[in-house]
């Protein structure tokens, strides 16, 4: 059996196995064109029949975005960043800007910090100590994430409130790259919500609305794909999901896996996992989870776990 890379933790791990045209990883390409092909078909449908299942197609198709940008961040479909960075600006899910995002999801790929409040800039944990600081709605609306429903209703509204609240510090306006990142990233969000009411008829806060939910179905796949645990390997899961949330996600969903070979593509990255499957696993520590579907019921209104509780310094687990 083939090893794993020799630093499985390591975020800038180059990508393996591409397969290449012009330099380009083809399958990526096709997929960036059925995205924004599902996402101008949907405007289209409505555009002509104003059937509501058009607006649910623009939700599916703003959290596959997110997903495409999340691969867009780690290296593909080509070898130049500034290309795949160009792939990513369009601002059809409103909220991130592509920039923001590339370096926020980069600092989490810190797999010694993962989960880590103030240092895993996508922890959904809190030291116990400051979420008992928190008054009593603050405290439910926190818990509330922690299930299936509200990490869908409840989970964007704070991802939303902790990306817009540097921006009203005076301090943070001081990087001339900041400035001119929100400044672009607002420009073409204003040029898209206008042609989209012109075209389609949706109105902009209409398409907030929709780029809302998009929001909640991107983070389900988040919802407890890390963990509090002493050995960071043992932080990371694995979903054995079904082949809709698979594609939707981009196979994310094997996580164990993307953060051992981060630069792994999309479409490579079952095959090495059901190869090495024992393997994964034993290196997680067996956090493993069956799919998403049941996994979402059972957490409807069931909290996964405690919003506050230790993540630093936790005893390893028995030999």
């Amino acid at each position: 059996m083939s090893t794993l890379h020799d630093s499985p933790t390591n975020a800038s791990a180059p990508a393996t196995g591409r397969l290449q045209l012009y330099g380009l990883e083809w399958p990526t390409c096709l997929l960036i064109v059925c995205i924004y092909g599902l996402w101008l078909g949907a405007l289209s449908w409505y555009r002509s029949s104003q059937t509501p299942a058009a607006l649910v197609l623009l939700v599916l198709s703003a959290a596959w975005y997110m997903s495409l940008q999340h691969e867009l961040v780690h290296g593909h479909p080509s070898p130049w960043p500034w290309l795949n960075r160009y792939l990513g600006l369009a601002p059809l899910a409103v909220w991130y800007p592509f920039d923001v995002y590339r370096e926020s999801h980069l600092a989490h790929h810190r797999d010694e910090l993962l989960t880590y409040p103030g240092q895993d800039p996508e922890s959904n944990y809190l030291d116990p100590q400051d979420f008992a600081a928190h008054n009593g709605l603050l405290r439910a609306l926190m818990l509330a994430q922690r299930t299936a429903l509200g990490r869908f209703f409840i989970s964007p509204a704070f991802g939303i409130a902790r990306l817009l609240r540097p921006l009203f510090n005076s301090s943070y306006w001081a990087e001339p790259a900041l400035r001119w990142t929100w400044l672009q990233h607002g420009t073409l969000l204003a040029l898209m919500l206008w042609a989209v009411q012109a075209y389609s008829g949706i109105n902009p806060m209409l398409y907030l609305l929709l780029s809302y939910f998009g929001l909640g179905l991107a983070f389900m796949r988040s919802f407890y794909e890390h963990r509090p645990a002493a050995d960071p390997q043992h932080r990371i899961a694995i979903n054995e999901a079904g082949l809709l949330w698979r594609l939707l996600y981009l196979n994310n969903n094997y996580h164990a896996v993307h953060h051992a070979q981060a630069g792994l593509a999309w479409y490579h990255i079952p095959a090495l996992y059901w190869q090495q499957r024992a393997l994964f696993l034993q290196r997680n520590g067996g956090f493993l989870i069956q799919g998403y579907g049941r996994f979402f019921l059972r957490h409807a209104l069931r909290p996964v776990d405690a919003p506050g509780q230790p993540t630093r310094d936790l005893p390893a687990p028995p030999a």
